[in-house]
């Protein structure tokens, strides 16, 4: 997957001006709850896949979902690196997130346990990519086997976050009507659990 860099100073602005206050550690995304919905991405609410249909049918689900919330011909990759200093090490990021999000910018850090000692730091990398169904398949793929994690996709002009996890996806939509419309389009890949985890 290849992408186009972005102005990293524009996108902090364009994330304070649409999500003020909200955090941009991806898992963390899910506590803008009036209008978070996450969905499993296999039947039965099964974790990780084992068969080939298995992948097939998380990236189709994935797929689904992009297709219906990508408006543009654009969309924003976001990945993460990690290190144990506010900023980050260089090479940022592991090999395998290179391999399948080669093109992106340094964005921002957070601070992710800040137990005297033992501080740990998540750092953002973002890109843009001309968006297609399966663009950013191999990606996916990494993050259904827990090789790759907090992955943030967007749509370019933020309007809505998606954060793609092993076993599932959380999506975060600008309104509680959109999110709402999602969730009941996609009813069968809700959660069981009472809480929608």
């Amino acid at each position: 997957m290849t992408g186009r860099l972005v102005d990293t100073d524009a996108l902090t602005k364009l994330w304070d001006q649409r999500w003020p206050g909200c955090s941009k550690v991806p898992y963390e995304l899910r506590g803008v709850q009036d209008r978070w919905v996450r969905f499993h991405t296999l039947p039965a609410s099964k974790r990780y896949p084992e068969t080939k249909s298995e992948y097939e049918t998380i990236l189709g689900r994935h797929n689904t979902v992009l297709t219906e919330l990508v408006r543009g011909s654009a969309l924003l990759v976001v990945t993460a690196g990690y290190s144990d200093r506010p900023e980050p090490r260089v090479p940022g990021r592991s090999a395998e997130t290179v391999a399948v999000h080669r093109d992106a910018s340094y964005w921002t850090s957070a601070c992710i346990d800040d137990d005297p000692g033992f501080e740990s730091y998540l750092h953002l990398y973002a890109s843009q990519v001309r968006w297609s169904p399966g663009c950013v398949d191999p990606l996916l793929c990494k993050v259904a086997d827990d090789v790759i994690a907090n992955v943030l996709l967007a749509d370019t002009g933020l309007g809505w976050l998606y954060h793609p996890y092993d076993g599932g996806m959380d999506v975060i939509m600008s309104s509680r009507i959109e999110r709402d419309v999602l969730r009941d389009r996609h009813r069968d890949w809700l959660s069981a659990h009472p809480d929608g985890l």
